[in-house]
């Protein structure tokens, strides 16, 4: 089992925290002319066989966040409290929004929370994370194969009529304009929270 770390934005730690999320599509870095075939049994699900550019050859690459069985802890926003309760403060606990916290304790006139500055996620280490997931599943498709179940699995609000146009616009707030477009082939990680130990 392995341990690998894996970023989200402030929404999707909500959505996983409230057991809403439970898989992830990110997309497959291209490596010279890839062409992937899903029913290729040679390979399996954790791998892409693709042919090189240059010389024809069929290579192969691995699914970068692993393979059922192991781990990703989360990297989010954060910052350290510089109140008097101490500990670490998580964005996603108090809005994208928010530029800062800070909170009074009125019985005793002191800060218990408060926050200069956030840490963008990838400054994130290991010890600060509060969230380990496992991986229970690893395929590889094209974004648009996306089914309406899976866009419940990817934290889908209930606040659109429609879970992929939810969905589409998600991506392309994440990704920029155009991404969902693209049609990228993306890995679809499946993940149970587990407790960190």
């Amino acid at each position: 089992m392995k341990e690998r770390p894996i970023l989200f934005s402030g929404p999707m730690v909500r959505a996983i925290l409230e057991g809403r999320k439970t898989q992830t599509r990110r997309v497959v870095k291209r490596q010279g002319d890839m062409e992937f075939d899903p029913a290729d049994p040679h390979f399996g699900p954790y791998w892409l066989s693709y042919a090189t550019e240059a010389d024809g050859e069929d290579a192969k690459v691995r699914c970068p966040y692993g393979v059922p069985g192991d781990r990703l802890w989360v990297r989010e926003t954060f910052a350290e409290n510089a109140g008097t309760a101490g500990g670490i403060v998580y964005r996603a606990d108090v809005g994208d929004s928010c530029h800062g916290v800070a909170r009074l304790d009125l019985k005793c006139q002191e800060w218990t929370h408060h926050v200069d500055r956030w840490r963008p996620s990838i400054f994130m280490p290991r010890r600060f994370s509060r969230i380990l997931l496992e991986i229970t599943g690893v395929r590889v498709e094209r974004l648009q194969d996306i089914s309406d179940d899976d866009c419940r699995a990817e934290g889908y609000d209930r606040s659109h009529a429609f879970p992929r146009e939810w969905f589409a616009r998600l991506w392309a707030s994440i990704n920029g304009p155009g991404s969902w477009a693209a049609n990228p082939w993306v890995w679809v990680v499946s993940f149970r929270r587990v407790e960190a130990k």
